[in-house]
């Protein structure tokens, strides 16, 4: 509409130019009057033109405007109905609610009603039984002519009465099964201990067995007369033992380089096969000769894994014969070289001590032993004697010598060697002893802890490493306990002696069963 106007007084200012113009010119007036005549004719048409158009334009907006305002009214009436719609279905739904919330006011009311009710029923039932029970004790009290302490105490009596005589017999027949699988089982445990170790240990200690390809060989073996045997014997000092045993001799003694030196040779003979007095002695020489190389080479191994340089000659020797020494089942070259390694250890992990000299203090704590088959002396004097024989240090000397404590350790490590010998011997599976000394450690163990006032019973366990102590509770505290233990572990401190340590356990508790029959 705008752009009509615009183009409308463009029109009319054309049209002044142009009069303007023709009026300017004088002359040509006449010449241009019929042009602007023309012109003002075409200028108005022009003009009505444009009004018809502006006309048009303004009706065509108006009728857009209103077609906009109507579809507008369209979509807020129907978001109008959408909204009156959802107002309407959440007014239902409280209403549904406050129909729900009025039923289950009304049912409470009526429950609680019905409660008062009730409650005032059981108050007048419980009167009605106090009044009736006061009755029948009343009745009670007159039939029987006693009071209701006097009944009450009467019927706890016979109660009583009843559990202490069926208690006894539960405890009698239960304490009869009891010794009657203890004493199965102990017969049991007694019988597999000496089956499992009683063999083994008389095995390494005392006896050797050599297989025979078969029973034929043990005639060869003994010889025409037993020359044979008796020149074996002789030239070893083993006794060979030929029995009912299929494909086996067994050899005996106690100095074990002799047993293995008659085993080698007479495994040879067997293979051999020429078994006569002058074959005997040639095999056994053979056999010395080896094992004397085989002692050698096991010394010079021991101290090479050690660590350890500059030993005498002589002591390596008796070192690889430690090799055949057993002490408890130990062997004596193994527990002198874990010995030395834990002494080296022990020394690195506290510092500022040799550990080269722990360790060859360590190696030769139990030289001893590989003489004391052969000459009078405990292991620890001689192998003082030996250590001072071929110069060792004084400090390995006092280990020596103190090491089981005889004598005071003057050295740091002298202790070190003492606790690593310990370690080494008492540590599971390292030694066994014999079965009267366990057994006796074990009872020992028992007694001390049975001799304190309050004990029940007492059980050595785990091989003697721990002791449990059952006390009666009506005698022994909580607090007695602790005393108690503290007083059974000093107890076998100073009775008694032990590898590693022994625990004391103390239990104290009370049982209360019953049945219902």
């Amino acid at each position: 509409m705008n752009a009509v106007i615009i183009a409308v007084f463009a029109v009319v200012l054309v049209a002044a130019v142009i009069i303007a113009y023709l009026v300017g010119g004088s002359r040509q007036k006449k010449d241009f009057e019929s042009k602007v005549g023309n012109a003002e004719e075409k200028a108005r048409q022009i003009i009505d033109d444009a009004l018809k158009e502006a006309e048009e334009k303004k009706r065509e907006g108006l009728l857009e405007v209103k077609e906009e305002s109507i579809r507008k009214q369209n979509e807020i009436e129907r978001e109008t109905k959408e909204r009156r719609a959802e107002v309407q279905r959440l007014e239902r739904r409280v209403q549904q609610k406050e129909e729900s919330v009025d039923k289950k006011a009304d049912a409470i009311e009526k429950r609680e009603a019905s409660c008062t009710a009730r409650e005032e029923e059981l108050k007048a039932l419980q009167e009605k039984a106090a009044k009736l029970n006061e009755e029948r004790v009343q009745e009670l009290e007159r039939i029987s002519g006693l009071t209701s302490e006097q009944a009450k105490e009467y019927l706890l009596k016979i109660v009583e009465d009843d559990v202490k005589h069926e208690s006894a017999v539960m405890i009698k027949e239960y304490e009869t099964r009891a010794k009657e699988e203890a004493e199965k089982k102990a017969k049991e445990y007694v019988v597999n201990a000496i089956q499992r170790c009683a063999a083994d240990q008389v095995s390494e200690a005392a006896i050797s067995v050599v297989q025979l390809p078969n029973d034929e060989m043990k005639g060869r073996i003994i010889g025409r007369e037993g020359r044979n045997i008796r020149t074996i014997e002789t030239l070893t000092g083993v006794d060979l033992i030929i029995d009912d045993t299929p494909e086996a001799v067994i050899l005996s003694g106690f100095d074990p380089i002799r047993r293995e030196v008659a085993r080698i040779a007479l495994e040879k003979l067997i293979v051999d096969g020429r078994i006569h007095p002058a074959r005997i002695e040639e095999m056994v020489e053979k056999a010395q000769r080896e094992i004397e190389t085989e002692i050698r080479e096991e010394g010079e191994a021991a101290a090479l894994e050690v660590g350890v340089h500059g030993i005498h000659p002589e002591l390596i020797r008796l070192l690889g014969k430690m090799k055949f020494r057993t002490s408890f089942g130990q062997n004596a070259l193994k527990h002198s070289i874990e010995v030395a390694q834990l002494a080296g250890l022990l020394a690195s992990e506290i510092g500022g001590i040799d550990v080269r000299l722990a360790k060859r203090a360590g190696l030769l704590h139990d030289i001893g032993k590989a003489v004391d088959h052969e000459m009078e002396g405990t292991h620890i004097q001689l192998g003082v004697d030996l250590c001072r024989k071929y110069k060792e240090n004084a400090i390995v000397l006092n280990a020596v010598e103190s090491h089981h404590g005889d004598v005071e350790p003057t050295s740091l490590i002298a202790c070190l060697v003492q606790a690593a010998d310990t370690i080494s011997a008492s540590r599971p599976g390292a030694r066994r002893e014999t079965l009267d000394n366990y057994t006796n450690r074990l009872k020992q163990l028992e007694d001390i802890a049975d001799s304190f006032k309050g004990v029940e019973k007492s059980f050595a366990i785990q091989a003697g490493r721990e002791v449990r102590v059952i006390v009666v509770p009506e005698q022994v505290s909580d607090a007695d306990m602790v005393l108690m233990a503290r007083d059974i572990a000093k107890r076998i401190e100073s009775e008694m002696q032990y590898p590693g340590q022994v625990k004391v356990s103390m239990i104290r508790e009370s049982r209360v069963t019953d049945y219902a029959k």
